[in-house]
């Protein structure tokens, strides 16, 4: 059957704003721009025109009250409300999970392939660090429902034909919560906007990206402050003890939310990027890369996909400012990064162009089975 002609249905958790995950709706949609989407939760007013064109069909979730802004408190009602979800129509299901949305129920002569960003966090290896940050009522209700959400999303593993992860590191936490292969499509990163950016280093590191706290930050700021380097904070969310902290401090520029524009000047200007989390795959050392700005990153998670080790940036053992610090004297003692194409080539497989191209394939075999 052709592409064109097959009925398409893509499940997205929740549809809220326009990050990465949205990132990789909006591609999806580019290849398949027939398919229908279906979601819990549902903001025309925060997403792009791509998404609100399409035909889109809510769970009973977006009913509940302030619903677009506390879904994630409707999050254990979630799996049973994609009961409401009818996909006996639809030849190819497409399900974009990091929140519940593969546990639907597809035609048996479907296709469903689940494109898996992570397994639910709070609910499996980051259950400790969500209970630990909660409110006392929040506690409450993770303690008596995470065991059966892990049942569930166990279980609803099942219902998927083929599994895409978009790091190494995720196929290995889907094997060991579901007990399943997977195919690495690294998500689609928009390369080419940044190709015109020409660099143009100065006095200052860069931290990018909203400000949660498994982004650590803290540790970017600390190891600057400690070691007299100078930082520039860009990204939402952060609070406000953190800005009166440091507001007198010389060393540290607090930017917020920024504009591409604004965030591509910061990226030609900055020694490097500095990435001390932990991220699935982490879409923003990319986007450094691409301008030729190099990253200096924790060694775990997608960062040691995404990073070359001494080409096209560098990595630092310990999630503490000392390590951090350790890495940014041998990086500016013995690292130069001059060679542009040496950063062009790398970023290639985390096109838009590549992640196509990786799901048609997954596709395709699936046709000639």
């Amino acid at each position: 059957m052709e592409d064109k002609k097959l009925k398409v249905a893509i499940i997205h958790y929740w549809l809220v704003g326009m990050r990465g995950g949205e990132k990789v709706l909006e591609t999806l949609l580019e290849m398949y721009p027939q398919a229908d989407i279906f979601t819990h939760v549902y903001d025309e007013t925060a997403v792009s025109d791509i998404i609100k064109e399409k035909r889109i069909f809510t769970s009973r979730i977006n009913k509940l009250p302030n619903a677009k802004k506390n879904y994630q408190s409707y999050m254990p009602f979630m799996p049973k409300a994609l009961i409401d979800f009818n996909l006996q129509e639809y030849d190819l299901v497409i399900s974009s999970e990091s929140g519940p949305a593969k546990g639907v129920v597809p035609n048996p002569n479907a296709f469903h392939l689940c494109y898996c960003h992570t397994p639910m966090r709070y609910i499996w290896d980051m259950y400790h660090d969500y209970l630990k940050g909660a409110k006392k009522i929040t506690r409450f209700f993770m303690k008596r429902l995470t065991p059966s959400l892990r049942d569930w999303d166990s279980v609803s593993s099942n219902m998927v034909d083929s599994f895409a992860a978009n790091s190494s590191y995720v196929a290995k936490r889907i094997r060991r919560y579901y007990n399943r292969e997977s195919n690495i499509v690294y998500p689609p990163v928009d390369i080419n906007k940044f190709k015109s950016v020409i660099r143009n280093p100065r006095d200052y590191y860069l931290f990018f990206g909203q400000l949660t706290g498994y982004k650590r930050a803290d540790i970017a700021i600390d190891a600057c402050v400690k070691s007299g380097r100078k930082l520039v904070v860009a990204g939402a969310g952060l609070k406000k003890n953190d800005i009166k902290k440091f507001k007198n401090n010389s060393l540290i520029t607090f930017k917020g939310a920024v504009s591409d524009e604004e965030i591509k000047e910061l990226f030609a200007g900055a020694k490097a990027l500095l990435f001390p989390g932990i991220e699935d795959f982490g879409i923003i050392p990319v986007e450094a890369q691409a301008t030729g700005c190099p990253v200096v990153a924790y060694r775990d998670g997608g960062a040691l996909e995404t990073v070359k080790d001494e080409v096209t940036g560098m990595f630092f053992d310990e999630q503490t400012p000392d390590s951090l610090i350790t890495a940014l004297d041998y990086f500016e003692k013995n690292l130069k990064f001059h060679d542009r194409n040496v950063f062009n080539d790398h970023v290639q497989q985390f096109s838009k162009e590549a992640f196509k191209e990786r799901i048609e394939t997954i596709i395709n075999q699936k046709k000639r089975l």
